[in-house]
C-alpha cells in the first residue's frame, strides 16, 4: 500500500466504525419490529455490508435491513411464517438480479415521487403506531386500526419501568440529533440513546421487558422453507418485495450521489448487487435488505471514500455477532421501541409534503398514505400509482380553446395536445359554434393523433354541410410535420390557415 493510499484506508476504517455503531441498534430494532428473530437483522447487516459492498455499483452506499421494508416483512411473517419469508427474500433477490442483468434499473425511477414519499410516510406512521404500544410495556397489534383501538387499553395498563426507559431513550434521540449530532458527528445518537436506556433499565427496581437473544446466535440460523404456503402467493410476495426493495435502493443510491463528489452510482450494477445480497441474506435466515440512506449518509459524513468502509462495517458486525451478541440481552424492548418511533417519525417528511403539494400531487400523496396505513402496503402503492396515472391522463386531455371575431370571420385557436383523450372536449366545444359562419381554425399544438384528426374532419364535414365554411391547415400535413420534428428531421414551416 502506497503512502498516497494510506489516508483513504484510514478514513474508510474510521467511517466503517461509525457506520457499524449506527447500524447495530437499527438492525436489532428493525428485526424486532418485523416480527423476525433478532439474529435476522444482524445477518442482514453483515450481508448488506460485505456482499453488497463488494458487488455494488454505488461505492458509498451502505445496505442492510431497512425500516422501509418493516411493514411488508411483518405482514409476510404473520401470513407465511419466517422460514417462508426467507424464501420470499431469496426469490426477490433472483428477480432483482435478473432485472439488473437486463439493465432496467432506471425504469424503477419512473414511479411518481409523491407515491414513494407517501409510501415511506405511511410506513413511518405504521411503525410509530405499533411501537407506541411497546413503549408503554405492551406489544404491537395486527393493524393500524387495531393499534389505535387498543391504545387506551395499553395506556391504562402501562408498565412504568418500560415507559421510563422508552421516554428517556426517545428524549435523548431527539435531543442528541438536534443539539449535538453536528458537533460530535462520529458518535451516533442512536447508540448513545440505546446505551443510556439499557443502563437506566438496569438501575430501575423493576426491570423492564428485555430483548430475547438465543444462547448461540451463529448456531441458530433459520433456513428458507416454503412450508404449506401457496406458490402463487409466495410468487406475488416476492415480486412485491423486489419492486419495493429495488425502488428504495435505487432512490437511496441517487440521494447518496448528491452527498459526495466521487464516482456516480451505476444503477444496474447496484440492483444486481442488491439481488445477490437478498439471495444470500434470505438463504442464511436474514431479513431482506436495501440501500439505507441513514447508514449511507453517516458513512459519507464520517469521511468514507471507497466501498471499503461499507465492507468493513459488515466485518465489524460479523465480529460482534460471533463474540459479543450476548450483550444484546440487556437491552430493554422499550429502548428499541423508542428508536423505532424516532425512525418512524423521521420517515414522515414535512418538506417533501410541501414539495409534492407545490407540484399539484398532494391528492396522490394523501391517498397513497391512507392506503398504506389502513389497507396494506401494496394496495396503497397501487392506488397511488393509479391516481397518478389518472391525473396525468387528465392533464393530457386538457385543451385550450379560444375564439374571437376578426374581419367578419370567427377565428378559433386550439392549443395543447390533440389526442384521443381530448376528443370529447374538442367535439363539445366545436359543436357550440354558430352555424353558417366562416371559421378560421388555428392549431398551435405539439401533438396530434388519428382520433383527433378524424374528430376535426367529421366536424368540418358536418359544419360545411350546414352552410358554413372552415379554413384550416390540412391535418395530415400537420401530423407529418410534427412527426418529422420528433424524429429530428427539419419540419417545414407551418401555415395554420392553409385551405
Amino acid at each position: 500500500m502506497s503512502n498516497q493510499d494510506s489516508p483513504t484506508w484510514s478514513k474508510d476504517l474510521a467511517a466503517s466504525i461509525v457506520v457499524f455503531l449506527v447500524a447495530l441498534p437499527l438492525s436489532i430494532g428493525i428485526a424486532v419490529a418485523s416480527g423476525a428473530p433478532l439474529r435476522a437483522g444482524l445477518v442482514a447487516a453483515v450481508v448488506g455490508g460485505i456482499v453488497v459492498g463488494l458487488l455494488g455499483g454505488a461505492p458509498l452506499q451502505v445496505s442492510g435491513p431497512a425500516a422501509g421494508l418493516t411493514v411488508m416483512v411483518y405482514g409476510y411473517v404473520e401470513k407465511f411464517g419466517f422460514e417462508a419469508t426467507c424464501a420470499v427474500a431469496v426469490a426477490a433477490g433472483v428477480i432483482q438480479v435478473l432485472a439488473g442483468s437486463a439493465r432496467i434499473a432506471r425504469a424503477a425511477m419512473a414511479i411518481s415521487p409523491a407515491v414513494l414519499q407517501a409510501m415511506l410516510a405511511g410506513i413511518g406512521v405504521l411503525i410509530t403506531l405499533g411501537q407506541l404500544h411497546v413503549l408503554f410495556g405492551s406489544g404491537p397489534k395486527s393493524s393500524a386500526l387495531e393499534n389505535l383501538r387498543q391504545l387506551p387499553a395499553t395506556l391504562s395498563a402501562t408498565d412504568t419501568s418500560a415507559l421510563i426507559v422508552g421516554a428517556t431513550t426517545l428524549a435523548l434521540l431527539f435531543g442528541w440529533n438536534k443539539l449535538l449530532a453536528k458537533r460530535i458527528p462520529v458518535i451516533p445518537g442512536s447508540l448513545v440513546a440505546i446505551a443510556a436506556g439499557t443502563a437506566l433499565g438496569a438501575l430501575l427496581p423493576a426491570a423492564p421487558p428485555r430483548v430475547e437473544v438465543p444462547p448461540n446466535v451463529l448456531a441458530a440460523f433459520t433456513w428458507p422453507s416454503l412450508g404449506d404456503n401457496s406458490l402463487s402467493d409466495l410468487a406475488v410476495a416476492a415480486l412485491a418485495l423486489a419492486f419495493v426493495a429495488s425502488c428504495e435502493s435505487l432512490l437511496c443510491a441517487v440521494a447518496t450521489d448528491k452527498l459526495h463528489s466521487g464516482p456516480r452510482a451505476r444503477l444496474d450494477r447496484e440492483l444486481l448487487a442488491q439481488g445477490a445480497g437478498n439471495i444470500v441474506s434470505g438463504a442464511l435466515g436474514g431479513l431482506p435488505i436495501t440501500g439505507v440512506i441513514v447508514r449511507s449518509s453517516a458513512n459519507i459524513a464520517a469521511g468514507g471514500k471507497t466501498r471499503l468502509s461499507a465492507i468493513l462495517h459488515g466485518v465489524w458486525m460479523l465480529v460482534f455477532v460471533a463474540f459479543l451478541a450476548g450483550f444484546l440481552a440487556f437491552i430493554p424492548r422499550a429502548a428499541l421501541a423508542a428508536l423505532l418511533v424516532h425512525v418512524g417519525i423521521n420517515l414522515v417528511k414535512v418538506p417533501e409534503m410541501r414539495k409534492v403539494a407545490k407540484f399539484g400531487e398532494f391528492a396522490v400523496y394523501a391517498v397513497t398514505l391512507l392506503g398504506v396505513v389502513f389497507i396494506n402496503l401494496l394496495w396503497g402503492i397501487g392506488i397511488g400509482v393509479a391516481l397518478a396515472l389518472v391525473l396525468l391522463l387528465r392533464r393530457f386531455s386538457r385543451i385550450e380553446f379560444s375564439k374571437r371575431e376578426v374581419g367578419g370571420e370567427l377565428e378559433l385557436t386550439l392549443r395543447g395536445a390533440l389526442t384521443f383523450l381530448s376528443v370529447p372536449t374538442i367535439s363539445a366545444r366545436l359543436a357550440e359554434i354558430p352555424a353558417g359562419r366562416q371559421v378560421r381554425l388555428l392549431l398551435d399544438i405539439q401533438q396530434i393523433d388519428h382520433a383527433a384528426i378524424e374528430a376535426i374532419r367529421a366536424w368540418r364535414v358536418g359544419y360545411e354541410a350546414g352552410g358554413g365554411k372552415v379554413i384550416k391547415q390540412p391535418l395530415d400535413e400537420l401530423w407529418r410535420e410534427l412527426t418529422q420534428g420528433r424524429s429530428g428531421a427539419p419540419a417545414p414551416a407551418r401555415s395554420a390557415t392553409a385551405s
